[in-house]
């Protein structure tokens, strides 16, 4: 997983980097074209042919396709400044050559703006990236199991390089070591026998393993690997000893020092998942502007019908345990929370999940946002801020997450979303959590982006037509 996400971002960057030399040229142009004497910019193109290969050799070669977040700003900038000279200078040589009338002012000129374009782009991105990590943002939570040199080592590489965006939560002790107090400044959460309930209280994105290999552990090791994979989330081995049939298996270096085998049980890859974030934001934004055109509306219709606020919030349950704030128009009244207890045994579903046809807490506006799925709107703004995606799994209540068995915790390890396949796969007939959650399941394995668009649009004809709602 991580080699495939590092080729994804290098061929971005690649990308970004071609689009900004070719930007340099053309604002070179533009510059130089005021003190006249240039032919049309279609007799310059050609000089790219000359800069772009010399300079992505160069590029290669001094380690810009690789991390840079362990580079000083001090030695990018020499890196690229060494870049612009030598394909500065083979580009020279061909004009001196082959091109002697060739513009020299336009060339300095576009060999200066590429420098600087780049330079631009990599601190930036770099520094971005960076502080938004070390503030919290995109960040993966880590589970260390076992505290000996390896799992120590791991540590101190993640506290070297906190922009990398991981964070680890504790330890977890396994054989004979203690199962409480700290460990290198980080509490011991528990022994290996209590990591399923360690994850389960915990928002665990990842849990690496790093013990030696003895009889007494591999068994209870294999185990957990399982009850991992029901839970959704990632495992790393720091060793290559233990096998899971059923979970996708990768071995690859950390840092270039420690291998590791990972074992991930969803079928989202770094380049799907950026283009499912694209399409997230470019649906959000839509969903807004819907929201600007409405809202005057909507805020009337529910003032004139209850009181109470416009809006209605809650807390829901996110990516692997994470807990956010999720958004609607209010459709209830305003004490429907105080009075669900008093309906719980009403409800129409079997399982952690609460549902009743002809609620009394919902209001007369309420039904009709409800019915036409205005009510769900806000939920856009989650999905901007990357709490949720257009496509997902429905998000739990904190309460009834704590009833979930092993294998419901799957259906929590990727971003909730508006809707999904649950929701376009008659939900009014479907009366057992269990099948929604095989429906979640069954999204998670067989994602891909095609599949999105799709729900996306079944989602429009349920809304348009009333079903299901």
């Amino acid at each position: 997983m991580l080699k495939e996400r590092a080729k994804f971002f290098n061929r971005l960057a690649k990308l970004v980097d071609l689009f900004l030399v070719v930007l340099a040229l053309l604002v070179a142009y533009k510059i130089r074209e005021r003190w006249g004497g240039l032919e049309p910019i279609e007799n310059y193109l050609w000089i790219l042919v000359v800069t772009i290969p010399v300079g992505y050799l160069q590029m290669i070669r001094y380690g810009f396709y690789a991390s840079l977040r362990r580079r000083p700003l001090f030695d990018l900038n020499t890196g690229l400044f060494n870049v612009h000279l030598i394909a500065g200078i083979a580009g020279a040589a061909v004009i001196y050559l082959v091109f002697p009338d060739f513009s020299r002012g336009l060339y300095f000129t576009f060999v200066i703006l590429s420098f600087l374009l780049l330079t631009t782009e990599r601190c930036l991105v770099r520094l971005a990236l960076g502080t938004a990590r070390r503030q919290g943002y995109n960040y993966r939570n880590i589970l260390v199991v076992g505290t000996g040199a390896k799992a120590l080592h791991f540590k101190e590489l993640l506290d070297q390089y906190q922009d990398w965006g991981l964070q680890i939560l504790g330890f977890v002790t396994a054989g004979d070591e203690p199962g409480e107090g700290t460990v290198a400044g980080l509490p011991v959460l528990g022994r290996l026998e209590d990591l399923v309930a360690i994850c389960k209280a915990k928002p665990v994105d990842e849990v690496v393993f790093s013990l030696p290999r003895t009889p007494a552990l591999q068994q209870e090791v294999e185990r957990n690997l399982r009850e991992m994979e029901s839970l959704g989330i990632t495992v790393r081995m720091v060793l290559d000893l233990f096998e899971l049939p059923t979970a996708k298996r990768e071995l690859e270096f950390f840092h270039e020092e420690i291998p590791i085998l990972t074992f991930h049980s969803n079928a989202f890859d770094p380049q799907q998942s950026f283009r499912k974030r694209l399409m997230d934001v470019a649906g959000a934004l839509v969903g807004l502007a819907a929201i600007v055109v409405l809202f005057p509306f909507i805020a009337l219709a529910i003032r004139l019908d209850s009181r109470g606020p416009i809006f209605f919030s809650q807390v829901r349950v996110g990516e692997n345990g994470r807990s956010f704030r999720l958004w609607k128009f209010r459709s209830m009244a305003v004490d429907a929370e105080a009075r669900k207890q008093e309906l719980l045994a009403r409800n129409e579903m079997q399982g952690a999940i609460f549902k009743m046809q002809d609620d009394p807490r919902i209001t007369r506006v309420g039904k009709f946002l409800r019915r036409t799925s205005l009510d769900e709107l806000p939920q856009f703004w989650n999905v901007l801020k990357g709490e949720m995606s257009l496509v997902g799994t429905r998000p739990p209540t904190p309460e009834e997450v704590i009833q979930y068995e092993t294998w419901h915790r799957r259906r929590i390890s990727i971003k909730p979303g508006l809707t999904g396949l649950w929701q376009v796969s008659g939900r009014n007939t479907i009366q057992a959590f269990d099948e929604v959650v095989a429906l979640d399941l069954r999204y998670i394995d067989n994602w891909t982006l095609w599949l999105d668009v799709k729900l996306i649009f079944k989602t429009l004809r349920v809304v348009f037509r009333r079903e299901g709602s």
